[in-house]
């Protein structure tokens, strides 16, 4: 018996990346899930890989900034399986993040639009799945946050402000709703080398952004959906209200790491030297 048996998950975004390792993470524990991307060919590739495996999926093609839409999902969700237990909210507006810059060069619709999408949608979907968790006597929520929301960058304003409050809009529900069974909880991936990460960053950047790191390799999706696995299930029941990072310890440390801290003998020998030597991107 897998810990999701019997049980039915809403995962949006959930067509390539964290969202389908999520998505494929539950089914192989026994839940029925349902499939929600904005690109539906993708959402029926995902559903296809877990029927596969012997899963019970439903793909769904939605905009979940679109409320009508969000409510024919649930609606569809519970016609389909016969309710809502579980709900990733892990759908995000990664299309916008290029254009979305420093705060005087922000064009208003990338922030409009991420807040929709990221914030406002994320919103909608849990309002949606709340009273159906508590007409099955309770359920989880894991918001898929970002260590952006926790620390401050020369870009991505809107990105990392939508997931800031994506902590907090977590927090909330934990406060409201515990009462009722329902836990919520975010996770904050740091750099997680999904396809669509893959292809914006080059060499260069990699370089960079593994310098900052504890560990000496990039996450994967894998390990963020067995993360969001664990906090779904009754294996962190008394685990609600928090937001956890996922990030090789990348925010863990003083800000001077990556240039050997306060003694580079601290460092393993020969990795000072290399991070010298490392292109500055």
């Amino acid at each position: 018996m897998g810990r999701f048996e019997g049980k039915v998950a809403v995962v949006t975004g959930a067509g390539a990346g964290i969202g389908k390792a999520c998505a494929l993470a539950i089914a192989r524990e026994g839940g029925r899930v349902v499939v929600a991307d904005i690109d539906g060919s993708a959402a029926i590739a995902c559903t296809a890989q877990i029927a596969a495996e012997a899963g019970h999926a439903l793909a769904l093609a939605i905009d979940i900034a679109d409320a009508q839409a969000v409510a024919a999902l649930f609606e569809t969700a519970e016609r389909h399986f016969g309710g809502v237990d579980l709900l990733v909210n892990n759908a995000s507006a990664m299309h916008l993040t290029p254009r979305d810059r420093a705060i005087l060069e922000l064009d208003l619709a990338v922030w409009d639009q991420t807040m929709a999408i990221n914030l406002r949608g994320t919103l909608l979907c849990c309002r949606q799945a709340i009273p159906r968790m508590i007409a099955r006597g309770g359920g989880a929520i894991v918001n898929m946050s970002s260590c952006q929301g926790l620390s401050g960058d020369t870009a991505l304003t809107s990105y990392a402000a939508s997931k800031a409050a994506m902590n907090m809009l977590s927090a909330s529900l934990a406060t409201q709703y515990g009462h009722a069974q329902i836990r919520c909880n975010a996770v904050a991936p740091g750099l997680i080398m999904t396809e669509r990460l893959l292809a914006k960053l080059d060499a260069c950047m990699q370089t960079h952004l593994r310098r900052h790191q504890l560990l000496p390799r990039v996450g994967r999706p894998d390990d963020v959906a067995a993360l969001v696995a664990f906090l779904l299930s009754d294996d962190a029941a008394f685990i609600t209200g928090q937001v956890v990072c996922i990030d090789g310890g990348m925010l863990a440390h003083v800000p001077t790491y990556a240039d050997g801290g306060n003694s580079r003998a601290a460092r393993p020998a020969g990795e000072t030297a290399e991070a010298d030597a490392a292109p500055r991107c």
